[in-house]
């Protein structure tokens, strides 16, 4: 016996209201407008200036967030690790957990990958950094911390991102250990093949 789905889809075209107008009566308005007028309404709506080339520019730039304390935030995630930093200026001292760099990430590899955004944007000896990082290993740890370093320099200086964005330090990267799937030794791994 077969039974009816309960759920009830719905086929009626869904309106996106912006500013107490639904997007249909602006296209209806826009219709009704010559092309300039429509295209600057357009522009007016998505919140961008058009340039001569057609092109579309943010009309407003990004803002600097700092606190009362003149301290940038930026949280950063790698694999399972998660690392919150503040950057503020100072000498370059780059505090981990209440230890130094040197002390928490003995491998050089792992501490010139967390610094990396302060020598392609310029600014290295010119910030301090305090953070906290839980959860993952110390390669997790340190592409976290290198993260929240990142968004924490384009939060105290917004100029700064077009090289933080360049160099992919801007990137969360989304790569994970793949689970272990049942019937396998581990994710992708099968137990040997035996004919009989």
């Amino acid at each position: 016996m077969l039974r009816r789905c309960a759920v009830v889809r719905s086929f009626v075209r869904p309106v996106v209201r912006e500013a107490g107008r639904s997007l249909a009566a602006r296209e209806r308005l826009g219709r009704r407008l010559s092309s300039e007028s429509a295209a600057s309404l357009i522009s007016e709506s998505l919140g961008a200036a058009a340039s001569d080339d057609g092109s579309f520019e943010e009309a407003a730039s990004r803002v600097r967030k700092v606190d009362a304390l003149g301290r940038a935030y930026g949280t950063g995630r790698r694999k399972t690790a998660s690392a919150r930093v503040w950057v503020y200026p100072g000498t370059g001292v780059v505090t981990v957990n209440s230890l130094s760099l040197l002390d928490r990430f003995p491998r050089h590899s792992h501490r010139t990958d967390i610094v990396a955004p302060f020598g392609v944007t310029e600014t290295a000896g010119q910030f301090d950094v305090w953070c906290t990082v839980k959860g993952g290993g110390v390669s997790g740890q340190a592409g976290a911390i290198r993260l929240g370093i990142a968004r924490a320099l384009e939060n105290f200086n917004p100029d700064l991102r077009p090289p933080l964005r360049k160099n992919g330090y801007l990137t969360r990267d989304a790569r994970r250990v793949e689970r272990k799937k049942p019937g396998l030794v581990k994710a992708r791994k099968a137990p040997q093949w035996v004919k009989r």
